[in-house]
């Protein structure tokens, strides 16, 4: 079952690394303010995302955000998820940068403030919910840390992310092609280091990390938990609850345990319940 997922991902890579071509070979275009049709089919948003009327709700106050992988499309990457938080009520809204997230962090991190602001604005809400992918949960703590993002976020929710980088070989020469991204994801770059100096969980929002012993991409696995105390972090290994659970990396929020333990940390003040037991999908 293992080998099979590992062969997926390993195609699906391929296949992003394809379409990161094209959008680097792409003019640049913004995607930080309402429009009323996609600039082109890459900015295609998933299903119940990117409706600019949408007003939050009293049980629901505070809009979504979903933040790509690297490579990755926002219509791929949350084609399950951002519809399943749309039907759960809340608002939804989604955005490509940082060309498929491979410019260095920095410059992706000013772009979802834009967007944040972008969000805030059509909304009226005074803070958003960041959910992120891989390098879409790293990044928005540069953002939350650095650019005036702490009073701006309630949750930030941090699927597979990459916060203390990785060591897989593969980082390194696709840094060096066209992923400035990559370069600041390995383990102990100088981007990393910065961002983790001091205390990696700045007062501001409450933080939800969701890994898989799988994760062959950001390995080890372990680099994505986030020291911090107990009443505004949880740390989330799928196995621990749900030991078949096969997810691996690529295609973690694609695995309805992983939207369990979204959504909880969503419906909840604080992070996510460290004592919740999602619904194991019949492995």
């Amino acid at each position: 079952m293992h080998l099979r997922h590992a062969v997926r991902s390993l195609l699906t890579g391929a296949a992003a690394l394809v379409l990161a071509c094209a959008a680097l070979a792409a003019p640049a275009h913004a995607s930080s303010a309402p429009a009323s049709a996609p600039a082109s089919v890459l900015d295609v948003p998933p299903r119940g995302a990117n409706d600019w009327s949408c007003k939050p709700d009293a049980a629901h106050p505070q809009p979504v955000v979903l933040v790509n992988g690297t490579f990755k499309l926002m219509a791929e990457n949350w084609a399950t998820l951002s519809p399943k938080l749309k039907r759960a009520g809340y608002c939804v809204f989604a955005f490509n940068y940082g060309k498929m997230a491979t410019a260095p962090v920095p410059r992706s991190a000013a772009e979802l403030k834009d967007f944040v602001e972008a969000v805030r604005a059509a909304t009226g809400a005074a803070k958003v919910d960041l959910v992120g992918h891989s390098q879409g949960g790293m990044m928005p703590r540069y953002y939350v840390k650095f650019l005036d993002g702490a009073d701006k976020v309630d949750d930030l929710i941090g699927i597979v992310p990459s916060n203390h980088g990785t060591s897989n070989p593969l980082a390194k020469p696709l840094g060096d092609i066209a992923c400035p991204a990559c370069l600041d994801q390995m383990t102990g770059s100088e981007l990393l280091a910065e961002l983790n100096e001091g205390t990696e969980a700045p007062a501001g929002p409450d933080y939800t990390v969701v890994t898989t012993r799988y994760d062959e991409v950001v390995v080890p696995y372990t680099s994505a938990l986030l020291n911090g105390p107990g009443e505004y972090v949880t740390n989330v290994v799928l196995q621990d609850r749900c030991p078949l659970d096969p997810f691996m990396h690529d295609q973690a929020t694609k695995d309805p345990v992983v939207a369990q333990w979204v959504l909880n940390a969503l419906d909840r003040e604080g992070p996510a319940d460290a004592a919740f037991r999602p619904r194991c999908i019949g492995w």
